[in-house]
């Protein structure tokens, strides 16, 4: 069985991360037959104070055969900010591309919730399977959609990254993961490894999103004030978004 999805004993996170959280831990449990992580031992459960406050991090770690990390991190600071951290992290041996999504909520407001399923091709390109579906499965309009960061430049066309306005969007927004990863994990069980020279190129691409993703300053900056510089490299490029080995 998962693990629950719980930081600590008494501590709630906002329910629409809780949710989601389920979502993709049955989805996982699901479809793909989970191993355990290397986790290093002192980053699964990680405690720190930022401006006064209590800030919390739990990750949430698996590896399967088509996959080389499952990572599902929930934090929180005191009682103003929620935050779920999810990516799936292809062996770049198979065509597949890399799972992401993020919740931020502060102080009972949903500020922003994005899905994507970021290409590994070195032309940048989704496999035809995923576009047939992605194209077809559309989650409809938000209110307010958001633009992606500088560094966005690793997401696809069919990303989605908006503030959900009311309990309906942020259920239709779960809702879409779900279908999503259900479709990814389907895609994964019968992917079949790939050409030397293609696993080559999956193993850059997959490198350059890893560099992108880490220059999001906001993640940076909130670490560094609670833990330090030299932690926060440390994590960072070891639990967030380490280097995938070929």
């Amino acid at each position: 069985m998962l693990e629950s999805g719980a930081l600590h004993a008494g501590v709630i996170l906002h329910p629409l991360i809780e949710r989601l959280a389920q979502v993709i831990r049955q989805g996982w449990q699901t479809h793909l037959p989970l191993e355990p992580y290397p986790l290093p031992s002192d980053l699964g459960y990680v405690e720190g104070h930022l401006e006064g406050e209590r800030l919390q991090i739990r990750n949430i770690c698996y590896q399967t055969t088509h996959f080389r990390k499952l990572h599902l991190e929930l934090a929180q600071v005191g009682g103003s900010l929620d935050i779920l951290h999810c990516v799936m992290f292809p062996r770049p041996c198979y065509d597949l591309p890399v799972f992401g999504a993020d919740i931020v909520a502060g102080r009972g407001q949903v500020s922003a919730a994005i899905v994507d399923l970021s290409p590994t091709r070195i032309d940048h390109s989704l496999p035809a399977a995923y576009v047939d579906y992605l194209s077809t499965h559309t989650p409809g309009d938000f209110e307010q959609p958001r633009p992606l960061p500088p560094w966005g430049d690793i997401f696809s066309e069919f990303c989605l990254f908006i503030r959900p306005v009311n309990e309906a969007e942020q259920q239709r927004f779960v809702d879409y993961v779900a279908h999503i990863l259900d479709f990814h994990c389907q895609q994964a069980r019968t992917a079949t490894p790939l050409s030397p020279p293609l696993q080559q190129q999956h193993h850059s691409q997959q490198s350059y999103y890893c560099r992108q993703q880490q220059q999001n300053d906001k993640t940076r900056r909130v670490l560094e004030r609670a833990f330090g510089s030299d932690w926060t490299e440390r994590y960072m490029s070891t639990v967030l978004f380490d280097l995938p080995q070929l």
